[in-house]
């Protein structure tokens, strides 16, 4: 097994600290692997494996699976944990929801993952793109089934509607952190108003699901609280995993949460109500994303 670095570093600066043996992972290669790239980068596309530096790249390009990010990569949020680029995002491209529904039918992905950026700027915001991407893929690959991982629409309930009103089975909001720390980690979110997007998704009759970083300086009884908040608010499936620092820019990781609390709290989610838990410290959002179907 081989160390995967989440992002280069130059020889002058000094070493992080070393990560836990259970953060190492294999290096993508195979032949799946490069197949899945070249598809990427012939439809010119983005994922959210590459701008995201998610260590389970080569296991889920190696599987021939990948999360699909629409509407560009520059998002024009600035949360203190994320690597993808911030800034103003340039115009979006109209034609992206056939590239993106191509390479779905051309990998034969049984399970698609479909995330975005943040676009604040866009009055829907990107609503249509992102009704029309799920369409594109529902008309192309029928057989495929959808999980769209969306952003904060901050309370535009009728861009919310028109996003998961194409016909995905799942919708994911993640709520990335638990309550106390929202300032610190997502400054231009909210806490509660991510709580009440998937309650009105949940309430449109879709399969919920949401994610939470662990390793941020939170403590066992403010999970507890954001698991019992999501259930209450008609949350289905929840993935827990271990926070990572992107770069010396993000907030470093308070803690290394060992294997054997994340199985805790995996147990202690089931109990307090979730129909499905990933728990581990490499999962993600999307890792795995077909098992709760």
């Amino acid at each position: 097994m081989i160390e995967l670095p989440i992002v280069s570093e130059t020889q002058t600066e000094p070493a992080r600290t070393r990560k836990p043996d259970w953060l190492r992972v294999k290096l993508p290669i195979g032949e799946d692997y490069r197949r899945v790239r070249h598809l990427v980068d012939e439809y010119k596309l983005h994922t959210i494996c590459q701008s995201g530096n998610c260590p389970n790249m080569g296991e889920c390009w190696g599987a021939g699976t990948a999360t699909f990010m629409i509407l560009g990569n520059v998002c024009t949020r600035s949360c203190s944990f994320c690597a993808v680029k911030t800034g103003r995002p340039p115009e979006y491209d109209e034609d992206e929801p056939r590239r993106v529904a191509e390479a779905i039918r051309l990998m034969g992905v049984k399970h698609a993952v479909i995330t975005s950026v943040n676009r604040d700027e866009l009055k829907d915001r990107g609503a249509e793109i992102w009704y029309h991407t799920v369409v594109q893929v529902k008309t192309q690959s029928p057989a495929t089934t959808i999980e769209t991982l969306i952003p904060d629409v901050k309370s535009n309930w009728e861009a919310l509607e028109r996003m998961i009103s194409a016909g995905q089975e799942v919708v994911s909001h993640n709520m990335e952190t638990v309550g106390r720390l929202y300032r610190l980690v997502r400054p231009q979110a909210k806490y509660e108003r991510s709580l009440e997007q998937i309650k009105r998704t949940k309430a449109y009759g879709k399969r919920t699901k949401t994610g939470i970083m662990l390793g941020l300086g939170e403590t066992a009884d403010e999970v507890f609280k954001a698991m019992d908040d999501l259930v209450a608010h008609g949350c289905d499936v929840l993935t827990l995993g271990q926070y990572l620092q992107p770069t010396r820019m993000h907030l470093e990781v308070a803690e290394f949460i060992h294997p054997e609390k994340f199985a805790m709290y995996k147990e202690e989610g089931l109990r307090r109500g979730f129909g499905f838990v990933e728990s581990g410290p490499l999962v993600r959002s999307s890792y795995h994303a077909e098992r709760h179907l």
